[in-house]
């Protein structure tokens, strides 16, 4: 039986151009799919990009879904939240998928988010 360790070891030195490679002949030596072969060799590259520092979001938009059972509170939030007129409020809580912010930082957006979810609306921070 191979040594299953020092196996692992040669196929992790493998660059993606040579595992992409050895999928090719596996696959064809074997008669498998490469749907297997190739979630295989992709664990270490996911794994390698996961490792790259990740720029953290610093922008939110508020967006309400679904006005909810109390469209007048959810009107009075929104006034609360903007600088919007009573027209304008009502239009944008009555209407879904609306952006009620945008560009706001996180903590302006979950503000908002939980004030608005208290009166009863949907609401999604993107």
């Amino acid at each position: 039986m191979a040594d299953l360790e020092k196996l692992v070891e040669e196929l992790s030195t493998l660059s993606v151009l040579e595992a992409a490679e050895l999928v090719k002949k596996l696959e064809a030596k074997w008669g498998v799919s490469a749907a297997a072969p190739v979630a295989a060799a992709a664990g270490p590259v996911a794994v390698a990009a996961a490792a790259e520092p990740v720029e953290e979001k610093t922008e939110f938009d508020v967006i309400i879904k679904e006005t909810g059972p109390k469209k007048i509170d959810v009107i009075k939030v929104v006034r609360q939240l903007t600088s919007l007129g009573l027209k304008e409020a009502k239009e944008v809580a009555e209407t879904a998928g609306s952006k009620l912010l945008e560009a706001v930082s996180k903590e302006v957006a979950q503000d908002a988010k939980s004030k608005l979810e208290a009166v009863g609306a949907v609401v999604e921070v993107k």
